[in-house]
């Protein structure tokens, strides 16, 4: 076993446990914001969505709902390629969002997507999935994205989660696929809880 493939079981091994802990430490959360959004707004409490993930498989990721019952179809995207360059998914003020919503989106909304990574499905650090209308649209070189699992938290998170463009979350993510290392996950990982505890930058 050479020692790339190694330092990859060990960023697993990593996911495995360093999830069970976050469900552990974040249970009370995770019995809470359920109840809270049940009393905030009528509907589901999880959001399903499909995304891409290591190879171009897809897979659903599990979130906290924070916008209004059936907000995708009150307000559907149809994407071009010539606009994606530019484009940044989340908008401010979005009246779909609702006023729990607004205090979920810090982080606390993705809470759930730890148990995609119990599944194999993503990592705690990586790329953020993307929808299957994005990644379409792809160039051979985004498409290097997609060589390694998907994270709940990144390099592009880091840099401003929803306040930069498609093209600069692209560009951050293709730097910490070059980069990446275990002790680059774990100051990721540390960087994420105190945007998600203290500052909540980028949260939209």
């Amino acid at each position: 076993m050479n020692t790339k493939s190694g330092k990859y079981i060990l960023k697993r091994i990593i996911d495995i446990f360093g999830s069970i802990i976050c469900l552990l430490l974040f249970s009370p959360f995770l019995i809470i914001i359920p109840v809270v959004i049940k009393i905030d707004t009528r509907g589901p409490v999880f959001f399903l969505q499909k995304r891409v993930g290591k190879n171009g498989e897809t897979f659903f990721t599990y979130k906290f709902r924070t916008m209004v019952e059936n907000a995708e179809k009150l307000f559907r995207k149809d994407y071009k390629d010539e606009d994606l360059s530019d484009l940044i998914f989340q908008e401010k003020d979005d009246p779909r969002i609702t006023r729990t919503g607004r205090i979920l989106r810090r982080g606390f909304d993705e809470l759930p997507q730890l148990f995609n990574v119990l599944k194999g499905d993503m990592s705690l650090v990586g790329p953020r999935p993307e929808i299957p209308e994005i990644v379409k649209y792809y160039s051979s070189k985004d498409r290097i994205r997609l060589r390694v699992k998907p994270g709940i938290t990144g390099l592009a998170v880091l840099r401003g989660r929803g306040d930069i463009p498609l093209k600069e979350t692209i560009k951050y993510d293709l730097e910490y696929i070059e980069n990446w290392s275990l002790y680059l996950d774990v100051k990721i990982l540390i960087q994420t809880l105190f945007i998600v505890l203290v500052t909540g930058k980028g949260a939209r």
